[in-house]
């Protein structure tokens, strides 16, 4: 590859200076979120830099700058930003990385942008004008967008780009959009053209490795309405994110992110696991750099690229409080874990936990950026206790893919849905790797079986148990099923219980006390688990036995009661009692609650939502509905508005069977879309009665009341249901939501845990105390774990914004603070320093201040002192805590800081590293700081050869 920058920088030297550089151009310095976003509740993990500005960008929040700049980790590995198919097929996908951005919330606009990213592209870093590209938005017919010639002409005004370089693309590169309403704009993307000749412009925008984006320059000024229309904004933001991975590779000079120095020590540290050879079997690799090779042809090189990212991925997660689980943000975690252990166990002959090994790598790379990783050390033992547990199955599982690979090559060359379904359930292989593992042998999985057996599986779990060891399957199985009918219409009777005659009795062997037992009767007040309603549970008494029912299912004509005999001895043709649990009443106060959802949510968001599925038991409701975005706090309220008004307006459940052709002309009724039903249903309307629906069916009075067709168990009246909340809003599947109800006292729990959260929170903003911090973090955790009404969110998330950003005053104050107290101690340090040559070594310990203040502290000696070895120590909390520096001529004399601090840091017995100029240790015994202080002195003299 011909020479694209000049020089070859460290990536820790990319990030510094791209920070300095815009901390010159009056840019205030922020710290990046942590990539678990506790405080945004639509996201999964933070995947770009301007998540934490978001609030600032919908006009509900607001800072004291108006320019800003950091260094943003990011994951992209679920939901609609998902790069972990393309991680180690390619060099320049990860899910983990770093956004380099700068934003102007309403102050400069495109010029500056434009201008500035030019200036550190081509002046600060030395790029060849000639390589670069840049984007601008090309116009848009369906949105009535003109092309954005401004930064077109700002491109050749303000900047030598050749003019040829400078290319237009329509909508779906250059228009940038927080979501489908809200802030946008259009972007100008800058690529890098790294074939061999220079030639790549045709490449531009074309998902091609010779020619990568590197830095988008987004322009937001518009704002889009529900409707779809943009109207300009009053105040233009801008908001760019530049990729870390992807200019330190260009300014190494080659096109690999995992030739980098970020990837490079820890794919060097498999090696030394291994004995493989990475990029070895390239014959000439990029400027004799094998790091910098890519043999796609090499499966152990591809093993090496998925590792040296997902444990990147899986330290900074596991830091910021992720934890691999089984569902949501730690079940991506968790895939993640596996995909890596996979490939090191296939690929790579690793049978003992290796991942765990390779955090303090990751450690020592990134620690010195991002501290917070070094304070965590539970990571290694969180992914040491994953990578076991997935060991214990790995080896089988992996036989019984190949078992089913060999089936699929014999028949369709799909493996069957009941493998993928063993592979997940009994051996913890998530279904995409399964899939990748068939892709791998050029194979597909038969997903739609698979789904329908998840689906079962979830069914059973509802039910108290699980598809392997449901006590009951053998007893309900079609062949033993008795050709019976049972009639069932006792179930609506409010009073939960009946007298019926027992039928028949299906059980294993003698029917003795604890025994499984299936009953049948002629009639039954039991619920059979049906249209998202869970079954009923309660027990069926003959006065001299008892059976206690665990389930309810339909088959056929009849209901069956699964359940234990707890004493007694129960017969055929018997008298019973039948008891419905007392559960069921809440379940039913459930039932209408999700009428009334169902009606509410139609009345807020349109008459596009339809019911997906459901689920309504004794602990909440929850529904699933087409939607194709997320529900925001204002439409939540309304809905949860909606639905308490119709609980206090009382009105009379009505329910009422009728022929299907004459109930679906009732103007209203709502259906779920692509069901199957009956010639005879059962109609449900709140407020109206059936009667009067049929009567006149096409009137408009009906669009005002919830009207379904439902088979479930409701309260005779809304008033019954007493109050409802919502507690949940997420998204399910693409343009699938689902949000989850309580009523009752649960519901007045919810809000009223709401309320409460948010006097505190108002209270600690009236009068901050002086850990607010701490106190904000762990009032941050009590809301993650609390129940409490969405329709208070807004409220009380923008209150902890508001004392998130007072807390991070106090930090700024207090580390100004020992800032300035190290400042007051150096000149002394320096005046008592001793000289070895043009050399000045400065050793001492200093006040309780803070690593932050130390760095400032050598940074002056440096500075004052030319050339100069410097080493601090400082006690707090009953630890010690070490920071060395050196300057770049005693590097160059092979003098360096990581060893330096690891010398004195034996002695407080602790450990540390970091870069050749600056690096620091902990130590558990700050009582030997004088020792570890002459212990170091005592080094440095020696090396200058005094």
């Amino acid at each position: 590859m011909s020479e694209v920058s000049p020089v070859g920088k460290t990536s820790s030297a990319v990030r510094r200076e791209f920070l300095a550089f815009f901390r010159g151009k009056q840019h205030q310095i922020v710290p990046g979120s942590p990539v678990v976003p506790y405080d945004d509740p639509t996201l999964m993990f933070t995947n770009a830099g301007m998540n934490q500005f978001k609030d600032v960008f919908l006009g509900t929040g607001q800072r004291d700058y108006t320019r800003a700049a950091d260094s943003q980790v990011c994951i992209r590995a679920g939901g609609k930003h998902n790069d972990l198919d393309d991680v180690g097929a390619d060099t320049y996908h990860q899910t983990l990385f770093e956004m380099l951005g700068n934003w102007s919330f309403g102050d400069y606009f495109k010029k500056e942008a434009i201008e500035w990213a030019w200036e550190l592209l081509t002046e600060v870093w030395g790029l060849d004008k000639r390589r670069l590209h840049a984007t601008y938005f090309g116009g848009d017919d369906e949105d009535g967008l003109e092309a954005d010639d401004e930064a077109r002409q700002l491109w050749l005004d303000c900047t030598d780009i050749p003019r040829d370089h400078v290319h237009p693309f329509g909508k779906k590169d250059n228009f940038w959009e927080m979501g489908d309403t809200g802030p946008c704009g259009p972007c100008s993307e800058i690529h890098v053209d790294l074939t061999p000749d220079g030639s790549g412009a045709a490449l531009v925008n074309a998902d091609d490795p010779r020619v990568i984006e590197i830095w988008n320059l987004v322009f937001i000024q518009f704002n889009r309405d529900s409707s779809g229309r943009l109207t300009p904004l009053p105040a233009k933001h801008v908001d760019t994110g530049m990729g870390f991975e992807r200019i330190t590779s260009v300014l190494q000079g080659h096109n690999n992110n995992y030739g980098t120095d970020v990837f490079v020590p820890i794919i060097a540290a498999l090696e030394q696991r291994t004995g493989h050879t990475y990029g070895g079997g390239v014959s000439a690799p990029p400027a004799g750099h094998r790091y910098a090779a890519m043999d796609p042809d090499c499966p152990k090189d591809l093993a090496c690229r998925v590792i040296a990212d997902h444990i990147r991925t899986l330290v900074f997660a596991i830091a910021d409080g992720a934890v691999p689980d089984k569902d949501g943000r730690g079940y991506v975690l968790r895939r993640i874990l596996r995909r890596a252990v996979r490939f090191g166990w296939q690929s790579l002959e690793l049978r003992e936990p290796f991942l765990c090994q390779l955090v303090p790598t990751v450690v020592d790379v990134m620690g010195d950026a991002f501290p917070h990783v070094r304070e965590n050390p539970r990571i290694a033992d969180l992914i040491r206790d994953e990578e076991q547990s997935f060991a214990r199955t790995l080896d089988r599982g992996i036989a019984l893919f190949e078992q089913a690979a060999e089936r699929a090559r014999a028949g369709d060359g799909r493996i069957h849905g009941a493998d993928a379904f063993k592979l997940h359930d009994t051996f913890g292989f998530p279904v995409d790797l399964t899939e990748i593992m068939a892709a791998e042998a050029g194979l597909q999985v038969d997903h739609d079986d698979y789904v329908k057996r998840m689906e079962a599986a979830r069914a059973m779990a509802r039910a108290g148990g699980n598809a392997e060891d449901d006590p009951f399957e053998s007893l309900c199985s079609p062949d033993r099923m008795p050709d019976e009918t049972c009639d069932d219409s006792p179930k609506f009777d409010p009073s939960l219980t009946c007298q019926a005659t027992i039928r028949s009795l299906i059980h294993d062997g003698d029917l003795l006390e604890g025994g499984h037992v299936v009953v049948t009767l002629d009639r039954t007040c039991f619920y059979a688990e049906q249209g998202g309603q869970v079954a009923d549970t309660g027990t069926i008494d003959t006065g001299h036995a008892l059976v206690e029912v665990h389930d309810t299912r339909r088959a056929g004509g009849t209901v069956l009661h699964c359940g234990v005999l707890k004493h007694g001895r129960i017969r055929i043709g018997e008298t019973a009692t039948l008891t419905v649990a007392d559960t069921r009443r809440a379940t039913m106060r459930n039932h209408t609650a999700t009428h009334l959802l169902n009606y509410a949510l139609r009345e807020t968001l349109g008459e596009h939502v339809q019911q997906k599925g459901s689920l309504v038991d004794a602990d909440r409701t929850r529904f699933d509905l087409s939607h194709p975005k997320g529900i925001d706090d204002q439409q939540l309220r309304r809905i949860e508005n909606i639905v308490n008004e119709q609980v206090q307006a009382n009105h009379e459940v009505f329910a009422e069977e009728a022929d299907l052709a004459d109930a679906r002309q009732i103007n209203g009724l709502r259906a779920v879309f692509g069901e199957k039903y009956p010639d005879r249903v059962r109609v449900v309307s709140i407020g109206a009665a059936v009667g009067d629906l049929l009567a006149r069916p096409d009137s408009p009075d009906w669009q005002q009341y919830s009207i379904e067709f439902c088979g479930g168990t409701h309260v005779p009246r809304t008033g019954e249901i007493d109050a409802f909340a919502l507690t949940a809003e997420e998204s399910v599947a693409k343009g699938v939501r689902r949000v989850v109800g309580v009523t009752g006292e649960a519901a007045r729990n919810a809000h009223t845990a709401c309320a409460d959260l948010f006097k505190r929170v108002s209270a600690l903003i009236e009068k901050p105390p002086a850990d607010v911090g701490k106190v904000a973090n762990q009032l941050q955790d009590e809301i993650n774990r609390t129940t409490y009404a969405l329709s208070m969110r807004g409220q009380l998330l923008e209150a902890l914004e508001q004392l998130k950003v007072i807390a991070k005053k106090q930090q700024k104050q207090a580390a100004a603070a020992s800032s300035d107290e190290v400042k007051g101690h150096i000149d002394e340090l320096i005046a008592a320093g001793e000289k070895v040559g043009e050399t000045t070594i400065v050793v001492g310990e200093l006040p309780d201040v803070d690593v932050d203040a130390l760095k400032t502290g050598a940074d002056i000696v440096k500075q004052k002192c030319g050339s100069a070895a410097v080493l601090f120590g400082v006690r707090s909390g009953g630890k010690a805590l070490l920071l060395a520096a050196v300057s770049p001529d005693l590097v160059k004399r092979g003098i360096k800081a990581g060893d330096l601090v690891k010398e004195a840091a034996k002695r407080v017995k602790g450990g540390g590293g970091g870069p050749p100029t600056m690096a620091q240790a902990g130590g558990k015994d700050p009582s030997q700081m004088p020792s570890a202080l002459e212990a170091g002195q005592a080094w440095i003299r020696e090396r200058l050869g005094s």
